[in-house]
């Protein structure tokens, strides 16, 4: 049932370290205070609907999406608002952001449901997307793209075919494999329903080849729904391990053998993707009206006690997740949110899962090596032979290095999906990704900086015009008062001039008579 593969360049062979592969999906805990960052998502922060000292119900709206890239906010349990301030959010600057803080009450109350949509192959697709927009879901995959403008591609991009992306291929993740095995209808009822809204004909389920339990239930699913004989075409495809498969531009050029362009989208190419876990909780929210409050989190790594996958209420703190599984063994070195390879350290263990957590791992030093100091480039390409996007990370780190972001750009430094391969194999150990995301950083501080140069000038262009305009109107307002007067001088003396007239043919009338 798998359809053909077309394979992508580079890539890394990796041992995936699942130790909770087997570890079947537990209730997370209900924590006493929710955490939740108004800005879980690509795009602009929601904005608070609540204040403190308001009660709230699990799927109560907190924070709405005022603008088109943005998703709301759903408290993830019943409780009261207690404040509304920055708190620690999991980025790698450590800062602070604001978030809607609640403290739980214990009774997970839940708010009314939106009203359940029972036949969403009967409703337009205007309506279904509202519904997920309604509901707060972004791509669970890591990337939180909101799920509503992914599925609203411009019409003269019709996608033909829709990737349900199952491939885990950073290393120690297993909660997508997971719910591949245990909850295999809600993945594909929620890509049945994307498909329709975009009028995708082909869907295609990737997953890798060393999941065969979650491929073996994904394909009883598709048998026992009858999706399988709809009018979708369905293809379970085995993929390959190796590292990034799962990524998006690589995934689609295996599955499709289209190449997403450089500077352009997977749409460009007719095609849609998104994360397991997204399309479940489509499902959740269309059929069954239940907003995004929890998420799927694996919990791992050798310096927690009890590694397991966890369904996380989102705002829930990453030390009482720890906690819930047997708190940290005493040889932890490092705690990442994602894998080993694109995952990011955490500073604080305060910081909440959001949106986007499909990890934690609680590394010691045998499983993440700290960093050692960085060694010159020793320009043995490595770093070109892995990377999926065919650069040559080694001149992107030379022009960064030397602060020519020019000639980054042009070597296509905004091409990197940063998947950490070439830093992995670089044998001087230098952090390459870090030296890319400094470079699209300062690029895109410079593009700006252009910008509000370029609007400074096109404003004093702008208003130097207006002056000038300005001037000559008032100068030839001062031309036609002068003519005015001019004309009303000579008005004045033609009429004296008709006045004496007058008076004197009248004064010789009187002499003649």
């Amino acid at each position: 049932m798998s359809g053909p593969l077309h394979g992508f360049r580079g890539g890394l062979d990796l041992d995936g370290r699942r130790h909770t592969r087997d570890q079947a999906i537990r209730p997370g805990p209900l924590p006493r205070t929710l955490v939740l960052p108004l800005h879980q998502h690509i795009g602009e922060p929601a904005e608070p609907v609540v204040a403190v000292g308001d009660t709230v119900l699990r799927g109560q709206p907190v924070a709405r999406a005022d603008n088109y890239v943005c998703a709301p906010v759903h408290a993830s349990s019943s409780g009261t608002v207690i404040a509304i301030e920055d708190r620690p959010v999991p980025h790698p600057s450590g800062l602070s952001a604001p978030c809607i803080v609640i403290e739980t009450d214990g009774e997970d109350r839940w708010a009314p449901p939106l009203p359940p949509i029972d036949d969403p192959t009967d409703t337009p697709a205007r309506v279904l997307r509202a519904r997920i927009r309604e509901a707060g879901i972004v791509g669970l995959g890591g990337a939180a793209f909101p799920t509503a403008i992914k599925l609203n591609p411009p019409a003269d991009t019709p996608p033909d075919t829709l990737i349900v992306n199952g491939v885990e291929c950073d290393t120690h993740l297993t909660c997508d494999d997971r719910l591949m095995r245990e909850r295999p209808t809600e993945i594909l009822s929620g890509a049945a329903i994307a498909a329709g809204m975009l009028g995708a004909g082909r869907v295609r389920v990737a997953v890798e080849s060393d999941k065969p339990e979650a491929a073996h239930a994904l394909e009883r699913a598709l048998e026992d729904s009858g999706l399988a004989h709809g009018p979708l075409a369905w293809t379970i495809d085995r993929i390959p391990e190796r590292y990034p498969a799962g990524s998006e531009r690589q995934l689609i050029e295996n599955l499709t053998g289209r190449r997403v362009p450089p500077d352009g989208l997977p749409k460009d190419v007719g095609v849609i993707t998104s994360n397991v876990a997204t399309f479940a909780a489509i499902h959740r929210a269309v059929l069954y009206g239940e907003p995004l409050t929890q998420r799927i989190v694996t919990v791992t790594g050798d310096g927690v006690r009890q590694p397991g996958n966890l369904e996380a209420r989102i705002g829930t703190p990453v030390s009482e997740l720890v906690a819930h599984c047997g708190g940290y063994h005493p040889r932890v070195a490092q705690l990442v949110m994602g894998g080993s390879l694109m995952g990011r350290s955490l500073l604080d263990d305060a910081v909440p899962v959001i949106k986007g957590t499909n990890c934690l791992l609680a590394a010691t030093p045998a499983e993440l090596t700290p960093s050692a100091p960085a060694m010159p480039c020793i320009r043995c390409g490595a770093c070109a032979e892995v990377c999926p996007e065919a650069l040559t990370p080694q001149q992107i780190y030379w022009y960064t290095r030397s602060r020519d972001y020019t000639l980054a750009d042009d070597w296509g430094v905004f091409d990197c999906i940063e998947c950490g391969a070439c830093a992995w194999v670089c044998p001087s150990q230098i952090p390459l990704v870090q030296y890319f995301r400094h470079a699209k950083g300062a690029i895109a501080e410079r593009e700006k900086e252009q910008a509000r140069a370029e609007l400074a000038r096109r404003r004093h262009e702008f208003r130097q015009e207006r002056l000038e305009r300005e001037k000559q109107e008032q100068a030839e307002r001062r031309r036609r008062k002068k003519e005015a007067l001019k004309q009303g001088k000579d008005d004045r003396k033609a009429t004296i001039n008709a006045a004496l007239a007058r008076a004197r043919r009248k004064k010789s009338a009187e002499k003649e008579d």
